[in-house]
């Protein structure tokens, strides 16, 4: 099983890593060409609500409770029977997000005064924000058809299409930056086409892959379906076990439209560095992970359970550790390398580093999250993650309330990590205690070699790297030294790691396997 889960994980990981390249090149070009202001701010903010639903179904909720439901259909072998829950999932989904975007629409003032309530009192900025908001809104009812699908190819091994499918939403949005917004009476709202397009092109370009594997049906409207209860029954709880650090960043732009100008943009940019490696592997390891462990519980195989979990374990940290180094001591070069062109300036790459290093502290939290949920709903618990997922969201809010005062934005990014592990500690120690996963030996080995490793690349970059000089660079300047210090430090944790003794099959690579298709 473990070699299978590292292949399927390379696949999403390298389709992941593209659409993630296409993503810093768009946010690249929105701050040369928009730089950081209350347009941007306006954009930003409500940004959040259709890209919080593209995270919520594509990357947690809809997974997370319509990939066991598949699965269980996919293993009586009863296609027919699948289909039809296919149909009626798509077409009740359908109608009823029709119904919230059109809903959405209408109440866009209300819900620009609920989302950011600091923008009320500057009129254009407010109206600015409730026309973006409602060009956007329809995006929800493709990407909830988008991540529908997305879960059936997952199931079926198909996993290179769906993680491609983000990075249409990216070329859509530099298309809008470079060639719409010159057209525009205001430029900002290119984007928001850009993103309304991006959602009827990814629906798209899933479809001849649905057709291939005979799961492409014509759409019923069917809310007494039992597999459809189910999912709809586990919708609200999901969102507090797989999306609860989503909803804490909407509370970071809420709060953060009451600061100083630029607070939005700030945690934006900063956020996205740290979206980063998460998506690129906490995403892609819970999504390889999730239809393997709800296999193995189907099956009754309590072993082969715990070995997929600890091996998304060692993966992640192995991973996420040097990463959250990284992102601490390069903040500013990263953030001037990308952003720091015309309208984007060194204070603005000071302000947004300071976010960052607070985000980067989380981040083992924030993907340690997205790996241990599935195994609780992988057997059909979802009430475990939710309470804990609330948990997590109120102790996040009690901290941004004592540390937004002292650390204004950089506050809001802090609060949001410490709430990251509040949540991660939690699903832990809640499977470890139920013995649902059981680690196998070698950890405490596995963790010196991590902490040599960490140690001798935290030298390298602290003793070498001086981040204000990165400001006064030109930009291809800043290029070539940040590649060469990213290349130096993996050069350096690898080399750590291979001479303190690690091996593949120290992270469980080592099982025979089926091959997962492209």
């Amino acid at each position: 099983m473990s070699r299978r889960l590292f292949k399927s994980t390379l696949i999403v990981s390298s389709m992941t890593m593209i659409s993630r390249i296409l993503g810093f090149v768009r946010d690249m070009l929105i701050a040369q060409c928009f730089g950081v202001n209350f347009a941007t701010d306006a954009f930003f903010a409500v940004f959040k609500i259709p890209n919080f639903f593209r995270r919520l179904f594509a990357e947690g909720v809809f997974a997370q409770t319509v990939v066991p439901v598949l699965a269980s259909y996919k293993d009586k072998s009863e296609h027919k029977a699948l289909t039809g829950f296919i149909a009626n999932c798509a077409g009740s989904f359908a109608v009823l997000m029709l119904l919230v975007s059109l809903f959405g629409i209408m109440a866009a003032p209300i819900l620009v005064k609920l989302l950011a309530p600091g923008f009320v009192s500057e009129t254009a900025q407010y109206q600015l924000a409730v026309q973006l908001l409602q060009i956007m809104l329809p995006y929800l009812l493709f990407i909830t058809l988008v991540a529908l699908a997305g879960s059936l190819l997952n199931v079926y091994g198909e996993f290179a299409v769906p993680a491609l499918t983000p990075a249409l939403l990216n070329i859509c949005m530099i298309i809008a930056t470079v060639w719409w917004a010159p057209l525009m009476q205001e430029p900002v709202t290119a984007l928001a086409w850009g993103v309304f397009l991006a959602g009827v092109l990814q629906l798209l370009l899933q479809l001849p892959s649905l057709r291939r594997l005979g799961l492409l049906t014509a759409f019923r409207v069917d809310f007494n379906d039992a597999g459809v209860k189910r999912v709809l029954n586990q919708m609200v709880p999901a969102i507090f076990a797989v999306s609860v650090t989503q909803v804490n960043l909407l509370v970071d732009t809420l709060i953060a439209s009451f600061l100083a100008t630029g607070s939005v943009s700030w945690l934006y940019y900063s956020d996205r560095l740290v979206e980063f490696p998460l998506g690129l592997f906490g995403v892609a390891v819970a999504t390889v992970l999730l239809p393997g462990l709800a296999q193995s519980h189907s099956s009754d195989n309590s072993h082969d359970f715990s070995q997929a979990l600890d091996w998304a374990l060692r993966v992640v940290i192995l991973i996420s550790v040097p990463a959250t180094i990284g992102l601490i001591l390069l903040a500013e070069p990263m953030l001037s390398t990308l952003f720091q062109y015309q309208e984007f300036d060194a204070a603005g790459v000071y302000q947004a580093g300071r976010s960052l290093r607070a985000y980067a502290v989380g981040l083992l939290g924030f993907i340690l999250v997205r790996v241990l949920v599935p195994g609780f709903t992988a057997r059909g618990d979802i009430k475990t993650p939710a309470r804990y997922g609330f948990y997590a969201m109120l102790a996040n809010l009690l901290l941004n309330l004592l540390l937004v005062w002292p650390l204004a934005h950089v506050g809001l990014a802090l609060a949001t990590s410490l709430g990251a592990f509040v949540n991660a500690v939690l699903l832990l120690w809640r499977l470890l205690k139920q013995k649902i996963y059981q680690p196998s030996p070698g950890w405490f080995v596995f963790g010196l070699r991590i902490l040599l490793a960490s140690a001798m690349l935290s030298a390298l970059l602290y003793g070498f790297v001086e981040p204000k000089l990165w400001t006064t660079w030109a930009a291809a300047e800043r290029v070539r030294h940040l590649l060469f210090w990213i290349m130096a430090g993996v050069f350096v944790y690898g080399a750590t790691l291979l001479i303190s003794g690690l091996k593949m099959r120290h992270l469980g690579v080592g099982f025979a396997a089926k091959t997962v298709r492209f």
